[in-house]
Formats: C-alpha cells, structure tokens, sequence
C-alpha cells in the first residue's frame, strides 16, 4: 500500500487525500444527520421560539455541502486520471462535479426541512368535527367541561362550551360549532 502512495504523483495524491477525508466525513455527517444528529451548530444548545420563523432557506454553503464537494471532488478527479485525463481538463471536470454535488445536497436538505411539521396545533381546524363530551359542559356556559375531538388526525380532549339549554353529560356526540379567542371549543349537541 505504502508503494503505490509513493509511486503517485502529487496531484494523484492530493486528490486521493480528498477523497477519502471527504468520504469519510461525509459518511459521518450523513448518519448523524439521519439519526438525529445535529452537527451544524457547534456553539451550544438554545431554545428560542421567533414568530413566523419559516427556518433556514436554501444553503449552499455548509459544512455538509462542503464535505460532499471534496468528496465527489476527490473521486470524479481520481476516476479523470485513471482516464488519462490531463491535469488541466481533470480540474475543471472536478470542480464541476465538486458544485454540482453541493446544489444537490443543499437541495436535498432544503426539501427535507420543508417535510417538517410544526406541530402547531390550530384550534379553528376543530370547527365543524363531531366529538364526545368526556367531562360534562354545563348548559348555557355556566361550565366548562372536556370534549374528545380529532383535530389535525389527533384525539384530542379539549376544554369546551355550550349554548344548549341542558347540560352535555359524558358520551353525548357534538358538533363544534366555533372556537373562541382563548382557546376553548364552543359546541351542540348533534342528536337534538
């Protein structure tokens, strides 16, 4: 193995350096990547919540994206020489490849971030589902009680009201019919 590294010339060998560093990296970012790593932000953990935060747009520089052009550098050189490409066309195809491969994954990522949810839940999403009363809702909103209603494909129990002019017992099926500005359903019964 020592013979053949010797045996290469000194741009064979840096390009050989590249791509395996590269690859090897970018193996390791990938897995974390997916298993739930987080290796872009090295400074520290913080929470902050900002009000119509869409995220991080489209990044074409980043370590990761950096990673993959040095890798795909590294190989798309190697397999030139092995070719006999000359120095000059091998730097261009190269660094063509290096680009093109960071697009890709500043792509990839950007659409991947887009799949996120964010598990907001929007309370007016419950207008018009039917639910079960679980805790009873006093009549004429004299209490307020709990109703199971899917909301955004979730089971939810959520405080509720009523306008009826009887109390809604546990087990009785209603509508929501609005949501007020705190938060709590306003519902009927569905079986008058």
């Amino acid at each position: 193995m020592e013979d053949w590294f010797t045996a290469l010339t000194l741009f064979e060998k840096i390009y050989w350096i590249v791509a395996i560093v590269g690859s090897v990296i970018l193996t390791i970012l990938i897995i974390l990547t997916f298993v739930g790593g987080d290796v872009e932000d090295l400074s520290g953990d913080v929470d902050v919540d900002v009000d119509g935060d869409t995220g991080i747009g489209f990044q074409f520089l980043s370590f990761k994206n950096l990673m993959g052009f040095f890798t795909i550098f590294g190989w798309s050189g190697i397999a030139c020489m092995d070719n006999g490409l000359s120095t000059g066309p091998t730097l261009v195809i190269s660094l063509f490849c290096g680009l093109l491969m960071m697009f890709a994954m500043a792509a990839l990522f950007y659409y991947l971030s887009k799949l996120q949810s964010s598990g907001t839940l929007k309370l007016k999403n419950a207008m018009g589902q039917i639910g079960e009363v679980y805790l009873t809702v006093g009549a004429k909103r004299s209490s307020i009680g709990k109703v199971s209603v899917n909301v955004q494909g979730t089971l939810r129990e959520l405080e509720a009201l009523t306008d009826e002019e009887v109390d809604l017992k546990q087990g009785n099926v209603i509508k929501v019919k609005d949501v007020t500005d705190n938060g709590i359903l306003i519902v009927n019964l569905l079986n008058k």
